[in-house]
C-alpha cells in the first residue's frame, strides 16, 4: 500500500487491523494475486469485518460475487451502519481464510440490487495484505503424496552438489525437513539459496531456505531421526501465493475425504 493507504495500528476499536508497513513482504499488488485471494473467499462465505470512520464504526458482511473489476458484498444487519458505510470514503476490511489473516482497503461503497436484495458494490482493492506468520497454520504433508525439496550446496572441494530432502510440513513461512545429513552444514543460521520445491498440481517455488533449528525425533519404532525447521527468506509474493494455494488445496481434499467417510 502507498502512504495514503495505511491501516491503523491495532486498537480497542479496531482489534483485527494491522499496520501493513510492518508486513510489506506480504502485500499483494498484481490483479491476478488479488483476484485469487478474493475468489478463495467466495465458497467459504468468510465473514468480513468492515471498519470505517477511523475504526469507530464497523459492520459484518460476506463477499457474494466478483464482477469484472468490482466486488459485491452483502448488506449488514444494521440499517444505520449500512447508511454510514455508504457515506464513508475509506473502509478497512479484515477477514481470515484457512488461518491466514487478510486485509484490504475499499475506496467507497455504492448501493446496488443483487439478486433481488440490497448489497454493496466496490472497486477492486489496490493491494491485499495476506499475513503469513511463523505461528500460522502448518500443514503436515500427506504421506501418500510426499514433497521433495532440492537443496543446492557447496561441497568441501568447492564444487556444487544437490541434496533431495523429504518435507515433513509446510506453511507460508517455511518448512521442516527430515534427516538432513551432517556433512553439508545444516546448522542454525545457515542459508541455502535457490532451493526448489514442486507443489503437485500447483507449481514450483524457488527460494532461499534459512535453517532455524535442528532437533532429534524418536519414531514409533524406536529409531531417532533429525528434523530441521527452515524459514523461507524473502519469498516473492507470487510464490507465497503458490504455497497458500497448495495448503488450501490439500486441506480441502482432506475435509472432503472426512465428510465422505462420515
Amino acid at each position: 500500500m502507498n502512504q495514503q493507504q495505511t491501516l491503523p495500528v491495532e486498537s480497542p476499536s479496531a482489534p483485527e487491523l494491522l499496520e501493513p508497513g510492518d508486513y510489506s513482504q506480504y502485500l499483494l499488488s498484481t490483479r491476478n494475486e488479488i483476484l485469487f485471494v478474493l475468489r478463495a473467499l467466495l465458497p467459504d462465505a468468510a465473514r468480513i469485518t468492515v471498519y470505517f470512520n477511523e475504526g469507530r464504526d464497523f459492520l459484518l458482511t460476506t463477499l457474494v460475487a466478483i464482477e469484472e473489476d468490482t466486488i459485491i458484498l452483502d448488506y449488514g444487519s444494521d440499517a444505520a451502519m449500512n447508511r454510514k458505510a455508504l457515506e464513508a470514503d475509506k473502509l478497512f476490511c479484515a477477514t481470515q481464510l484457512e488461518n491466514v489473516k487478510i486485509q484490504f482497503i475499499l475506496r467507497g461503497l455504492a448501493e446496488v440490487d443483487y439478486e433481488g436484495r440490497p448489497a454493496f458494490r466496490a472497486a477492486f482493492p489496490d493491494t491485499v495484505l495476506r499475513l503469513q506468520r511463523r505461528e500460522f497454520f502448518r500443514l503436515t504433508v500427506p504421506i501418500a503424496r510426499p514433497l521433495r525439496c532440492i537443496v543446492p550446496y557447496e561441497k568441501d572441494d568447492g564444487s556444487r552438489g544437490q541434496l533431495e530432502v523429504k518435507v515433513m510440513d509446510i506453511s507460508g513461512g517455511g518448512l521442516a525437513i527430515m534427516s538432513p545429513p551432517d556433512d553439508i552444514g545444516f546448522q542454525a543460521g545457515t542459508e541455502f539459496p535457490n532451493c526448489r520445491l514442486e507443489l503437485p498440481e500447483v507449481g514450483i517455488i524457488v527460494a532461499t531456505l534459512r535453517v532455524c533449528n535442528l532437533f532429534e525425533l524418536t519414531l514409533r519404532n524406536g529409531s531417532n531421526v533429525k528434523r530441521a525447521g527452515c524459514q523461507f527468506k524473502t519469498m516473492p509474493g507470487p510464490m507465497l501465493t503458490l504455497v497458500q494455494r497448495y495448503i488450501i488445496k490439500v486441506e480441502r481434499e482432506r475435509k472432503a475425504r472426512e465428510t465422505g467417510m462420515n
